[in-house]
């Protein structure tokens, strides 16, 4: 498994990879993942972390395009060719994430063993959400590579039904797996200090209106908007405060001081381990995805599903393609529409309550554990059927071939 991503690190593609390789160890397989220097290991049986050289002063690696990822991403070519072709072992498949199904369609077909790209997202559209760079010549060498990717693999697997159109669109939908991370955040529960007792430590009472937000601080997050939105949703629900779980030391204090400034009810703890995220939902009333650009669906939105807490998320295609109104208040993304949107949840709990079982019942009709583990099961089925041989037809005596020739 090729991960151009530093692993594990608590964001949206580590946590993708992860459960990938949970459900593959689970089913017997045996993994050697080859990935960046940075994040911490993970203990999981058959599976073996394979890191590449780490350069002097590169200590994080930010979520999107950058020049650190490109030397990144050379150091793990290195690191991949290594292993693949001088480390003795052979192997069954190569499974891909991100740009690194380039390599992966080209080693494949030098090993004469099958490639399954795990397409997170589409490239193209990483350098808008990103703001990396507006050159065309870029855009047009990452929907090459896009195209190659997904093109020269005998399986894909697509994250949302984003992607998956996407794929069918260029004409390989028949070798596409749409597996949503269902996932999601997930960890395994551990037990916890209690509601009262997680609000007690950020300096919240028993009984204040608390909405939670937890992830990146990217821009299309949308923290900007739920900050405004906070400011008007105060005037609403006076004793509101918004947990805001997430982020770098750099960002939140960015983010703090621009909040302090405008008089937000935010209250921010900064990065947490995943095993916490649990703790804060059973801390607070109601969840918000401020998104307000992308569509892949955030992982959190599964989790958030099952978390018995209504949802409210931007009217965007990055959340329709699995919220509904019965599931989630859906809100343009506009200070004030957001603000109202959460003033409902809060002020009407026997509304609140009738979205967050609705959420539930989606979340075991469609998006289970098990419904992820069978479609896993399924994309590999179809990853190893791809590389057996086929019969050969051979035609009835006295038939024609196609054509209408007779046979030389």
């Amino acid at each position: 498994m090729l991960a151009p991503e530093p692993f594990f690190e608590p964001r949206g593609t580590p946590f993708s990879e992860f459960h990938r390789i949970k459900a593959l160890v689970e089913d017997g397989h045996h993994v050697d993942l080859v990935t960046y220097p940075i994040g911490r290991d993970v203990d999981l049986p058959n599976l073996c972390i394979i890191r590449t050289w780490r350069p002097p002063l590169v200590s994080k690696v930010p979520i999107g395009p950058s020049a650190v990822k490109v030397l990144l991403d050379a150091l793990l070519t290195l690191t991949i060719l290594r292993v693949a072709l001088l480390g003795g072992r052979r192997y069954d498949a190569i499974h891909s994430h991100e740009e690194m199904g380039v390599l992966g369609v080209w080693l494949g077909r030098r090993l004469g063993i099958p490639h399954l790209y795990d397409m997170h997202s589409s490239l193209p559209q990483q350098l808008g959400n990103f703001r990396f760079s507006r050159s065309k010549a870029l855009r047009w060498g990452f929907e090459k590579a896009e195209g190659y990717m997904v093109r020269g693999s005998q399986v894909v697997i697509t994250i949302c039904q984003e992607l998956q159109d996407t794929v069918h669109e260029m004409g390989v939908g028949d070798r596409a797996v749409l597996i949503e991370n269902v996932m999601g955040g997930d960890v395994d529960p551990t037990p916890g200090p209690g509601r009262d007792a997680v609000r007690a430590a950020w300096g919240l009472t028993p009984t204040q209106p608390v909405v939670l937000y937890t992830g990146t601080f990217e821009q299309y997050q949308g923290l900007d908007l739920l900050l405004e939105a906070s400011v008007r949703l105060k005037a609403l629900v006076p004793d509101l405060a918004v947990l805001v779980v997430g982020g770098d030391a750099a960002q939140v204090s960015e983010l703090a001081a621009r909040a302090e400034s405008a008089g937000a009810p935010l209250v921010f703890t900064g990065q947490r381990p995943p095993s916490d995220v649990p703790h804060f939902v059973d801390a607070c009333d109601a969840l918000v995805s401020p998104r307000i650009s992308g569509t892949n669906t955030p992982l959190k939105i599964y989790s958030y599903l099952r978390s018995g807490r209504p949802i409210v998320a931007t009217n965007l295609r990055t959340h329709t393609q699995v919220l509904t109104a019965d599931s989630a208040v859906l809100v343009e993304p506009t200070p004030d529409a957001l603000a109202a949107g959460l003033a409902e949840v809060l002020q009407d709990r026997q509304a609140a309550a009738r979205l967050a079982a609705s959420a539930h019942q989606l979340a075991d009709a469609r998006y289970s554990r098990q419904s992820y583990l069978s479609r896993t099961r399924q994309a590999y089925a179809l990853l190893l059927e791809s590389m057996r041989p086929r019969p050969r037809t051979v035609p009835l005596a006295g038939a024609a071939p196609s054509g209408g020739r007779e046979p030389r």
